[in-house]
Parts: structure tokens; C-alpha cells; sequence
């Protein structure tokens, strides 16, 4: 009777060590989406930061299109009044409301910079051609950092799904973390019209 009672203690030791183990690698995969999420954060942030001085030298250069400078300040500023926390990450309606005011500003951007080919002196400004290249970059951070939140959310996913690590992860409270999705008609090439 003693030796089936070690044994019991034994294996009950062992599934709640193993218990524990599936639990911080859960958190740790947790941490690893939410500071991949920073980095798309950040790379938006930087986006954000640019555009000020990319209007002040489109403004200071060229007498500019009033209507697309100003949906451009517009977008920005819908585009920084929408964060999401952490917590928010299990909501694909709030990753799409974030990215939607995100493509907004990508968009009024693309058209900034369409309408910007019928200024020759401004595309000649050194200052606007070092801003340019600086959005394009932060435009290519963005698609990668993107991409890194969404590998590093699908590899979480899985983890959580995983039996028997699911069974973890329902107890523990693990959810699975949302996507970054492409927009609806994002397969379509976008209209470059100089006209």
C-alpha cells in the first residue's frame, strides 16, 4: 500500500511539474507576441513621427494640393488615436479597427506621394528626397515587423492548440492572439493615375 502511494505522489509530482513547464512556455510565447506586437507599434509610431516633417517639406517647397496634404494630417491623426493593449490582441475586431486607420493613412500617404510626381522641384528637394526614402523604409519595417507579430502569434497559436497543451492553456486562461489580416481587395494593384 506504501509503495502505490509513492507511486501516486510520484506521478502527480511529475504532471504538475510538466504542468507548470507547458505553463511558462505558454508565458514565455505570450511575452514573445506582445513584444512582437511593440515592434509593429513602434514601426507605426516611427511612421507617425515622419509625416510632420514630411508635410512641413512638401508645404515649404511647392505650392501643394491643399486637399491631399490635409487628408494626410487627417489620417495621421486617426491613425495615432487608436492603440491597443496588450489585452487586445485576442481581438480581431480591434487588430482590424487598428489596422484599418493604419491602411488610411498608407493610403492617403501613396496618394501624397502620386501627387507629389507633378512638382519636379519638390521630387528635386534633397530634404523631401531623404524623407521619401525614410517612409518607404519605415513603410518596409512595418510590412516586416507585420509579418514577425503574425509568425510569432501563429507559433503561440499552435502551441496553445497542441494537446495536451491545450488543456493547459484552457485552465490557465491562455487565449489565441489575432492576426494581422490583408485588407479586402489588397489583391488588386493600386491605380497610379497621373492625370
Amino acid at each position: 500500500m506504501k509503495a502505490k502511494s509513492i507511486i501516486i505522489v510520484a506521478l502527480l509530482a511529475i504532471l504538475v511539474i510538466y504542468g507548470i513547464g507547458v505553463n511558462n512556455g505558454f508565458v514565455t510565447a505570450e511575452e514573445s507576441v506582445e513584444s512582437a506586437w511593440a515592434q509593429v507599434e513602434n514601426q507605426y509610431q516611427r511612421r507617425a513621427d515622419l509625416i510632420p516633417n514630411l508635410v512641413n517639406t512638401v508645404q515649404g517647397a511647392a505650392d501643394f494640393e491643399q486637399e491631399t496634404l490635409q487628408s494626410v494630417i487627417e489620417a495621421r491623426s486617426r491613425a495615432t488615436s487608436i492603440t491597443l493593449q496588450a489585452d487586445d490582441l485576442n481581438d480581431p475586431a480591434k487588430i482590424q479597427q487598428f489596422q484599418a486607420a493604419q491602411e488610411q493613412l498608407s493610403g492617403a500617404l501613396s496618394r501624397l506621394l502620386v501627387s507629389i510626381e507633378r512638382y519636379p522641384e519638390l521630387k528635386a528637394n534633397a530634404n523631401f528626397r531623404d524623407l521619401q526614402a525614410q517612409l518607404e523604409g519605415t513603410e518596409n519595417r512595418i510590412a516586416t515587423e507585420r509579418k514577425r507579430f503574425n509568425d510569432t502569434a501563429r507559433q503561440y497559436n499552435t502551441n496553445i492548440r497542441k494537446f495536451p497543451g491545450s488543456l493547459i492553456a484552457s485552465i490557465t486562461g491562455f487565449d489565441r492572439k489575432a492576426y494581422f489580416e490583408a485588407n479586402e481587395g489588397a489583391e488588386q494593384p493600386p491605380l497610379v493615375d497621373f492625370e
